[in-house]
């Protein structure tokens, strides 16, 4: 009986470390598993500030050609202000108050 009760004690340590050597070997698959995805990850992060640096540059590019058709464009405006104005004024002021063909006085 006591041989039984020590092979019984025997087995359950061999299945508590078992267990554990499981618990082991899934931490480790795991650990794994996570370190293509971190790889992954930073590879994504890398790749971004590239194309978004790249955008930048673009950017500034775009910028930078347009300045001399806004130089050109402001000045065409700076020229022609007062006329565009003197019209518009010309334009609101001189309208003549007419009574419309179709306008019947009832009465």
């Amino acid at each position: 009986m006591a041989s039984q009760s020590q092979a019984i004690q025997q087995l359950l340590q061999a299945e508590k470390q078992a267990t554990k050597k499981v618990s082991w070997a899934h931490k480790q698959k795991n650990r794994r598993l996570k370190q293509p995805k971190a790889a992954a990850q930073a590879e994504i992060e890398q790749h971004c500030l590239q194309k978004e640096k790249q955008f930048k540059a673009k950017e500034a590019a775009a910028r930078g050609s347009h300045r001399p058709r806004m130089t050109i464009l402001q000045t065409y405006f700076q020229q022609s202000r007062e006329e565009v104005s003197d019209q518009l004024l010309a334009f609101v002021c001189g309208i003549q108050p007419e009574i419309p063909e179709n306008y019947r006085i009832n009465g």
